[in-house]
């Protein structure tokens, strides 16, 4: 028997409807309210930015939401994804737990972001939108919608946080290959952009700055509208295939997870694998633990405040209520890109106020240390968002290897590294440090977060 056991499902077994946990939520979710009234939005307020289908399924309480037969053919080039036992991490680790990862790397982008890029591209092309502007921080987010505006024949603008726009080109090159148009950001082609270089022209740039600035290009011009990688409900929701085919695959298996384990930036490719198993629990099904592992130096459901916030620099977006450090807070340059956004999404927030989840936050170093332990035992180069994830399940098996218990881990491989190579030759040439936030800019930004009556 190999030391790898994979757990593949055919193409008739994706899953036919998203799953929607606003249906099993023990307490609904706070409004998200009007930047100028501060009023729960209704649809007409994010028509603007949104197609209206996707709106529609930002506020749907419905547990399930067919999925169009045209967003499964494409699904199909690769989906489903496998499950696989990572029987050589747990000889290394002499662990008696069992540890699985979902991968998600096979997709043309190379993660889990083409499931909703997909998604919101055919909504768009089903309204007849011609062009989409979007924010990316290391990258997959942004070559994940140029690949599909590629497919539907929309024009991609993706504007990217000037640190990785840097560090990482090859994946810039990969979203200018599939046709899009990839602009540093902050940049000159936005007010929000010339007002943050105009005081710091050599500004790092931030998500919430590149969220500015691709909200305000469809605020501006009714021919476009806004395409979001994370955050928001429809986002997370369109994600849910990857654990909805996990949970066939661990019937397979003959096995059931204990802990379940994703990274979190934004909170879409954990939601993606953990809330199909979480709806389970809520509907009376085994308990199991869920993790949410996120970058020590952009802690936001660790360090942030549960508010009202923006979910852009510029104040340009409604508030939602989500684990924030300030909509001016920027990160520290840490080479998770990814992960790099100052809040949470309201979901995966409201879950962690609940108990309903775990949060947990580590450096980058011992996250390096993670990913390449898990390359040389397993194979795959991981990227370094999901490094974070491969941490978490190892501390976890270790955990398990001290006490005892041989419990089932299961995590989330959202994505391969290899046009991050960059950072990994950092980390070998021992030049990859731990970023540390500034505690005073993270007060004043969390100082900054906006006034609402009781």
């Amino acid at each position: 028997m190999s030391d790898q056991i994979k757990f593949v499902l055919d193409e008739t077994q994706i899953p036919k409807s998203w799953y929607n946990i606003a249906a099993d939520l023990p307490k609904p979710l706070p409004p998200v309210l009007h930047p100028g009234t501060k009023q729960p939005v209704g649809p007409a307020d994010l028509e603007p930015l949104f197609p209206m289908a996707l709106i529609l399924q930002e506020v749907s309480a419905e547990r399930t939401i067919d999925i169009p037969e045209p967003i499964r053919d494409v699904y199909r080039m690769w989906r489903p994804t496998p499950l696989i036992r990572a029987r050589r991490l747990e000889q290394a680790l002499g662990t008696p737990a069992k540890i699985y990862f979902k991968y998600e790397g096979v997709s043309p982008a190379g993660s889990h972001k083409p499931n909703t890029a997909v998604a919101q591209a055919w909504y768009n092309k089903e309204q007849g939108v011609k062009r989409l502007s979007t924010e990316t921080g290391a990258g997959q987010w942004g070559s994940a919608l140029a690949f599909a505006g590629a497919l539907f024949g929309i024009d991609v603008t993706v504007f990217q946080v000037r640190v990785s726009y840097d560090q990482k080109p090859y994946r810039r090159a990969l979203i200018e290959t599939y046709g899009a148009r990839c602009i540093a950001s902050p940049s000159k082609e936005t007010e929000s952009g010339r007002a943050i270089l105009a005081k710091d022209p050599n500004s790092p740039g931030s998500l919430g700055i590149a969220i500015s600035e691709a909200v305000e290009m469809a605020a501006k011009d009714p021919a476009v509208k806004y395409s979001l990688g994370s955050v928001l409900n429809h986002v997370l929701l369109h994600q849910t295939v990857n654990g909805q085919e996990a949970i066939k695959q661990f019937e397979l298996a003959g096995d059931d997870p204990d802990v379940v384990i994703g990274c979190t930036g934004g909170g879409s490719n954990f939601s993606g694998l953990a809330f199909p198993f979480l709806g389970l629990q809520l509907r009376g099904g085994k308990k199991r633990r869920f993790i949410a592992v996120e970058p020590a130096a952009c802690p936001s459901l660790t360090r942030g405040k549960y508010a009202y916030d923006f979910g852009d620099t510029a104040h340009l977006t409604p508030l939602v209520k989500m684990h924030t450090l300030g909509s001016t807070f920027i990160p520290p340059g840490f080479h998770a890109g990814g992960l790099r956004y100052h809040g949470m999404a309201p979901l995966v927030s409201h879950l962690h106020e609940l108990g309903l989840i775990e949060a947990r936050a580590y450096h980058q170093k011992t996250c390096f240390d993670a990913g390449v332990q898990f390359a040389r035992c397993e194979g795959i180069v991981p990227a370094p968002e999901a490094t974070h994830a491969v941490r978490g399940a190892i501390d976890e098996a270790l955990r398990c290897k001290r006490e005892g218990r041989a419990e089932t881990i299961l995590f989330n491989m959202s994505g391969h590294g290899h046009f991050d190579m960059a950072a990994y030759i950092a980390y070998f040439e021992g030049k990859l440090i731990d970023q540390h936030y500034d505690e005073g800019e993270l007060a004043m930004a969390l100082a900054g977060l906006p006034s609402l009556a009781a």
